[in-house]
């Protein structure tokens, strides 16, 4: 079609599952800052719903790309690339 351009849909938002005093969330969050800008991808505080603390209490950081779990624990830049490639 003429006088169209093709254009990609945009990807979904990072999520990254948190808890307050966690290092490796901060560790995490200071990557995807790094790379995405604070504006980037967001940030849920798994105590602030009883679901999600059983779900991830054990397991945090998780980062979710597309709804579906691509890291956790200890998240490296590596990992973050594969992540976001991957979406």
């Amino acid at each position: 079609m003429q006088g169209y351009r093709k254009i990609r849909p945009m990807p979904a938002r990072p999520v990254l599952y948190v808890r307050d005093g966690c290092h490796l969330c901060e560790d995490a969050a200071v990557l995807l800052d790094d790379m995405l800008g604070r504006d980037g991808w967001d940030a849920v505080d798994i105590q602030t719903d009883d679901d999600l603390l059983v779900r991830y209490a054990h397991r945090i950081p998780v980062l979710m790309v597309d709804g579906r779990e691509r890291a956790e624990l200890i998240i490296t830049r590596p990992d973050l690339v594969d992540s976001l490639e991957g979406s």
